[in-house]
């Protein structure tokens, strides 16, 4: 590793990645940072980053393709998936591409750069015994169908079979940010 590894963060709202961005810097990083998949491009014509740090929701756009994109062009690349829309099926999906952790918001700098450190799973997390409500269950089928259809509100209530305000509704309960 160099003395100063190179961290992608691609993240749309500018505010956050700035405060990332000078946050990994104070701690040795070089940052350099993408607001969706095209810049990701640009950076990764340049140089391929030995971590990335990859928002889900990238306006219209899907983080799990920055995922894709970034393991295709180097495997070794530690990939952490930051994001508001934590489910079990992005997850999956999320590591299923390439991405070493899944970590939800709010995260800080402390929380992303340990997982850095967590490369292998843990044997020892411990299994709840907790059943899923009902509520957790949809929310998850909801976020799971909104992944698939690559975050298009209507695209999701057709596939669902509700009424796209009814889906408004549920996703203006449950802040995604």
């Amino acid at each position: 590793m160099a003395a100063e590894p190179l961290l992608y963060i691609v993240e749309d709202d500018a505010a956050f990645a700035r405060t990332l961005q000078r946050s990994f810097e104070k701690r040795g990083y070089r940052v350099g940072v993408a607001s969706d998949p095209a810049a990701l491009e640009t950076l990764l014509a340049a140089e391929i980053p030995a971590y990335a740090v990859v928002d889900l929701k990238l306006g219209q756009a899907s983080g799990l393709t920055c995922v894709r994109t970034l393991a295709e062009r180097d495997a070794e690349t530690t990939i952490v998936v930051l994001t508001g829309y934590a489910s079990i099926a992005t997850a999956v999906e999320a590591v299923k591409l390439g991405a070493t952790s899944y970590l939800a918001k709010p995260a800080n700098t402390d929380d992303i750069e340990a997982a850095f450190g967590r490369g292998a799973g843990d044997v020892e997390t411990p299994i709840g015994d907790r059943q899923t409500s009902i509520k957790t269950l949809e929310w998850e089928r909801i976020q799971k169908t909104l992944a698939e259809s690559d975050f298009n509100v209507s695209e999701t209530a057709r596939r669902l079979g509700m009424h796209r305000r009814t889906l408004a509704r549920k996703l203006e309960k449950r802040p995604l940010r």
